[in-house]
Formats: C-alpha cells, structure tokens, sequence
C-alpha cells in the first residue's frame, strides 16, 4: 500500500513538473500565433516557423467553435490579437478579434448573440500562484489561458495586428 502511494505521489510530481517546464530563454519576435484546440497547445510562429510552444487552458466546453454568448466555447478561425486591455480581471490579457463578421452572421442565422470579450490572458488577478497547474482543466469562458510568466513572454513576443488562427 505504502509503495503504491509513493508511486502515485512521484507520479503526479513527475506530471507537474512536465506541466510546468519553463521555456527556453526570452521569446523571439513573433508574426503569427496559432492555436492548436484538441492539442491544448499555443505556438508563435516567425517567418512560418515554430519559435515557441505553449500549453493552454481553454474554454469549459472547448470541442467545436464558439456560436453565441454563454456557450463557454473558444473561437475557431483567424482573427487579429488587437488591443490589450489593462483593466482586466485576468494578468494582461490580450483581445482576440471574435466575433469577425461571418461570426456574426452566422449567429444572426440561429437568433443568437454571437459573445465577445475573448482574450488571451493569464491567470485571473491574485492567482498566479497556481501556475501550470490551472491546465488541469479547461475552466475559461471561451479565452485562452496560460501562466502569468507566459503571457508576459507571449505580449513581448506579438505586436497588436498579430494574426491568430485557432484551429479544432
């Protein structure tokens, strides 16, 4: 019983370790950011080449694309990181430009508000202390989230007019 537990126990330490690898050195300059959904998985991308990956938390219902307001799903498609918003209840979040216009007619077809405010951010103000450990689960409203220290090196990385694909 004992060594069962203390497997269990280097098991788990061993996960969150991998969980929380920090990146390599300060994040290059990036000219696009893709999103891989199933994957859980951000990469920045120069001159069409992986610069650097990040693991992500998303949306509490993250399979298929967002279609209105309240479905807790993250967007698919391209859009634009474009403006940062420093009044957020997230560590410096970063606007994803959903809905785009195919967004919104697509919700006007089903009657329904298509939803906004999402963002790239960090961890909700005061909660950086959880760390990789909020990618356990997909808990945002449709945003996607990574570390406090991520979203720094990602905002140093991508300029506002950044594209952003978010793929399935």
């Amino acid at each position: 019983m004992r060594t069962t537990v203390l497997t269990a126990m280097a098991v788990c330490a061993l996960c969150v370790a991998g969980i929380a690898a920090p990146a390599a050195g300060p994040a290059p300059h990036a000219d696009r950011v893709l999103v891989l959904k199933k994957e859980r998985m951000l990469q920045l991308l120069s001159r069409g080449k992986v610069v650097r990956t990040y693991r992500i938390a998303l949306g509490g219902d993250p399979i298929g694309p967002k279609t209105n307001q309240g479905d807790h799903k993250t967007p698919e498609g391209i859009y634009v990181l474009d403006y940062r918003n420093a009044h957020s209840k997230f560590y410096k979040a970063i606007h994803i430009s959903y809905p785009s216009a195919r967004d919104r007619a697509a919700a006007r077809e089903q009657g329904v508000s298509p939803g906004g405010d999402v963002f790239l951010h960090g961890l909700p103000n005061g909660f950086g202390y959880l760390g990789a450990a909020h990618r356990l689960k997909d808990w945002t409203d449709g945003c996607i989230a990574v570390t406090d220290a991520e979203i720094d090196e990602i905002g140093a990385a991508v300029a506002d007019g950044t594209p952003i694909e978010i793929r399935p």
